[in-house]
């Protein structure tokens, strides 16, 4: 009998685990502030947007919510930090499109966790097509255009993205083996340069965030030739989607970025700050100001993001790979 009582005793504390967790959830959040992580610099649209939602969501918690920016590696550091924090609902991180679903297949020895394992999705703050523009003096009206031209006369052409293995890359190498051209990549650190290269005829054409496109293509400055998302933007009605032309039904890419948590943060936990994030996004100040920011406002289940991120990962390794995409 006396050899039994350690394993009744293991029993005990393995039966008390889950009623542990329940109250450690129903505490949640507590007196403790949230961070989420932006692992990029104050000022750009992903921080600007982070902001904006923890606000809305600290108000709704009753718990300060605070921004944290962690940059560097592409990424890959504020991602990273989420990745090995306490999973008790304290660290988060908005995480980015090229820093979840790209980074890690061009640049492995810098992405060493894996975003699909590592990280529990909890919701998706935004989403952002793109906008295919060319330059003035390029002797085209339509995408289709481009592609005679660029078929005619393969190699001479090029176009620019803010940088190697980004989402607007993708987008455009996706485009490219579609339509069976070839276009030279000019990559940018960054993309205040680009657009003003591209109206200056130094570059042929540019993939850029709805939000840098739309004011120039308005002002006609820059010919847009297609738009990335599957419908065309409201601020850009006679711009059609590439899914709209021939040869390119299906296409549909989008920048994006989600919020995430550590693995093992306790489902409750997850559950509670995917309902309160799409309260946030319903509100109609956020939903306004995202929009400002040529950015849609996310929506939908922890598990709709986790799909979509999975997806997303396998679609961008196929491009990654067709189009051998290094660091």
């Amino acid at each position: 009998m006396p050899a039994l009582k350690p394993l009744l005793l293991a029993s005990m504390l393995l039966a008390a685990l889950p009623g542990a967790a329940f109250a450690q959830s129903a505490a949640w959040p507590g007196a403790k502030p949230i961070t989420l992580i932006v692992p990029y610099s104050a000022g750009g649209s992903v921080d600007f947007n982070a902001r904006l939602v923890a606000t809305k969501l600290g108000e709704r918690l009753k718990q300060s919510v605070v921004i944290e920016n962690v940059t560097g590696a592409g990424g890959a550091i504020g991602v990273a930090k989420t990745v090995n924090a306490a999973p008790d609902g304290y660290t988060l991180v908005a995480g980015p499109d090229s820093a979840i679903a790209i980074g890690k297949l061009i640049n492995p020895a810098a992405f060493k966790f894996d975003p699909l394992k590592d990280l529990a999705p909890v919701g998706m703050l935004n989403t952002a097509p793109m906008v295919l523009v060319a330059r003035p003096g390029l002797a085209v009206q339509s995408y289709a255009d481009f592609v005679k031209l660029a078929k005619a006369s393969p190699g001479k052409y090029n176009y620019a993205t803010s940088g190697v293995g980004t989402v607007l890359q993708l987008a455009m190498e996706l485009l490219k083996e579609k339509s069976g051209i070839f276009v030279t990549h000019v990559p940018y650190r960054g993309g205040a340069q680009i657009a003003t290269d591209v109206i200056g005829n130094q570059v042929d054409l540019a993939m850029l965030v709805s939000t840098s496109a739309i004011p120039h293509v308005n002002g006609n400055r820059l010919k847009a030739l297609g738009v990335t998302g599957s419908k065309r933007l409201d601020a850009l009605p006679n711009v059609p989607a590439f899914d709209e032309m021939p040869g390119l039904k299906g296409y549909a890419m989008v920048s994006w970025t989600g919020i995430f948590a550590p693995a093992a943060t306790p489902p409750a936990i997850v559950a509670r700050l995917n309902q309160e994030l799409n309260a946030v996004l319903k509100d109609p100040e956020v939903r306004t100001k995202l929009q400002e920011q040529g950015a849609l406002p996310g929506s939908g289940s922890a598990e709709e993001l986790g799909k979509f991120v999975q997806a997303e990962y396998a679609r961008n390794q196929k491009i990654v790979q067709a189009a051998n995409i290094k660091e």
